[in-house]
């Protein structure tokens, strides 16, 4: 977690019963997947009985998660149980100097045990996140590919991009999704699987069958042309990016009367608005004020 983290008051934050409306009504747009990110959603009291009543919403493909995996140890068979259909695991490094560098948290194990529970709590697809930065962890991408042939993990692979809170995103930085795909092929031979465009990852199965990657080129090969995603944060604002500098306000909607219908305008209404491409690297592109803790990445 960042070391300025401004806490909201509860009656900021959309409950339980307003995140399910919203979600219904998404549904009833075309909205056919869910996934709960943060900050950290599993600091979110009772989350599972969130999993619980958006599982049951008719017409919804799948809820997953997105988790730092320090608290899933406690957590991952109530998620199971709750009919969660997969879990992200961000993990940057397997290194314990280098864990407490990037997080501020000697939390390595612990997050290695959140690992071991999701995979014996039969969630599926246990997925591994590792943002690449050059001169922090880049060395270690052909650690974590090796790790995706050891077990029933999916690793995947993602550019820094500039939504980091301490300011120290810069080009240089990234490392692109090419030689990223060049220094996993080292472990083993690589091959291009076909995948939805609108999915953020291109995906990679191992030659030989064991084991799978994947690449989320954010910054060098965005996929804009192809997002069909929007976002809810935790008080209730839309975004169509996650470099969106504009939000629209459904918990205003919601909690000034507005009807099913007004909702839905307002999902529309951030829809229509989404860009042709973030920018990122081309003159004219602006940080968004939010950093990813605040926007659910």
């Amino acid at each position: 977690m960042p070391e300025d983290v401004v806490f909201r008051d509860r009656a900021e934050l959309l409950t339980f019963e307003e995140i399910e409306r919203v979600t219904r009504v998404a549904v009833g747009l075309g909205i056919e997947k869910v996934r709960l990110t943060g900050g950290e959603p599993l600091v979110r009291r009772d989350v599972e009985r969130l999993v619980a009543r958006l599982v049951a919403i008719p017409g919804l493909r799948a809820v997953s998660m997105t988790t730092n995996g320090y608290l899933l140890p406690g957590k991952a068979a109530a998620l199971k149980r709750a009919g969660l259909a997969g879990i992200n695991i961000s993990l940057d490094t397997l290194d314990e100097d280098r864990f407490v560098l990037l997080t501020r948290r000697d939390g390595l194990r612990q997050v290695l045990a959140g690992i071991r529970a999701a995979l014996d709590a039969g969630l599926a697809p246990v997925k591994v996140n590792m943002v690449v930065m050059r001169g922090y962890n880049d060395d270690e991408v052909e650690t974590f590919a090796a790790l995706a042939r050891e077990g029933p993990l999916v690793v995947r692979f993602i550019e820094f991009m500039p939504l980091d809170n301490g300011g120290v995103w810069n080009q240089d930085l990234v490392v692109p999704a090419r030689e990223i795909a060049a220094r996993a092929a080292r472990v083993a031979p690589l091959v291009p699987v076909d995948h939805d465009p609108s999915e953020p990852a291109r995906r990679y199965r191992f030659a030989d069958g064991q084991g799978e990657i994947g690449i989320i080129a954010s910054v060098t090969e965005p996929f804009c042309r192809y997002c069909d995603r929007i976002r809810l944060t935790a008080e209730g604002q839309l975004r169509h990016c996650l470099f969106a500098l504009e939000e629209y306000d459904v918990r205003a909607v919601l909690r000034g009367g507005g009807s099913d219908a007004d909702i839905a305008a307002v999902l529309r209404e951030a829809v229509a608005a989404k860009w042709a491409g973030h920018g990122i690297g081309r003159d004219g592109f602006v940080k968004p004020a939010r950093t990813m803790h605040a926007i659910g990445g």
